[in-house]
This record gives structure tokens, sequence and C-alpha cells, in this order.
């Protein structure tokens, strides 16, 4: 044991640097970004599985975390986030199972999948609703859950 130990002067120290500031975002740029990305990857999801004629969750899963990245990256650490994601992607895979419904029935009927998606959108959804089965239920839980969680741990 040294006893000409001196500690070192106060001054000698660098102090730590600042946390980074908390990322805020846009959260209607956020809403507005989801929605686009609800809507592009639910056409993706129907084109696949019109293409595949078989629905797989991870493709719906896939919807979710794909319209939480986008909200989170857009609307920062906003607590909304995780709910509107889930939300929108329900929209999204939705829009996948009409799609998917539109093109079966322009393979059997001579209407464009475009006529069905919008004057004839009434007969789709019905058709949708007719043809509905309740295993759709879980790849609609499937990917609001992954969307949900995604955004959560994006925006915490």
């Amino acid at each position: 044991m040294s006893q000409n130990f001196t500690p070192p002067a106060p001054d000698s120290f660098t102090a730590a640097p600042a946390p980074a500031p908390a990322r805020t975002g846009n959260i209607g740029l956020a809403a507005a970004g989801a929605l686009v990305t609800a809507l592009a990857a639910g056409a993706a999801y129907g084109g696949i599985m019109s293409a595949i004629e078989f629905q797989i969750g991870y493709l719906a899963a896939g919807v979710g975390i794909l319209v939480a990245l986008v909200a989170t990256r857009l609307g920062g650490r906003n607590p909304i986030l995780p709910v509107l994601s889930a939300v929108l992607t329900l929209v999204g895979v939705y829009v996948g199972y009409v799609l998917d419904i539109a093109i079966a029935i322009s393979k059997d009927w001579p209407v464009s999948v475009p006529e069905l998606l919008t004057s004839e959108l009434a007969l789709t959804h019905q058709t949708y609703l007719d043809n509905f089965q309740p295993i759709s239920v879980l790849f609609f839980a499937i990917g609001a859950y992954a969307a949900f969680q995604t955004a959560r741990k994006g925006s915490a």
C-alpha cells in the first residue's frame, strides 16, 4: 500500500455525453405511410396467395412487420403506433384476401380484376364473405400481433 497516492483533481474527469434525445415523429405522416404500406403489402399478399393457391401465416406476419416498421420509422416513439399498426395490418390482410378473390373471379368470369376492385367491389366483398373460412381469423391475428409487437419494440 502506497502512501503517496493522491486522487486526480475533479477537473481531470470528462463528462459523459448527454443521452440522445427521444426521436419524435409526425403521427400523421406515420399513419399515411403505414396505410400505403398496408395496401401495398396486402396487395402483394393477395397476389402471392392467388399464385400459390394457399395461405401462409408468415406472409400475414410480413404485412404486419412492414406496416409497423414504416409507422415507427416515420412516427418515432409515439405510444399509439402499436395499435395503429395492428389496425392497418388488418386492413392490409383484408385487401390481400379481396384481391385473391378478385383474381379467382376473373379467371372464371369475363370481368377484369380492376373492374372487380372498383365498380364491382360490393360483389367481390360479398363473394369474400360467402367463401370466408374460419382459419382466416388466425391469419388476421398473426398479422396484427406481428405489427403490434414490432411497433411496440420499435417505439420503446
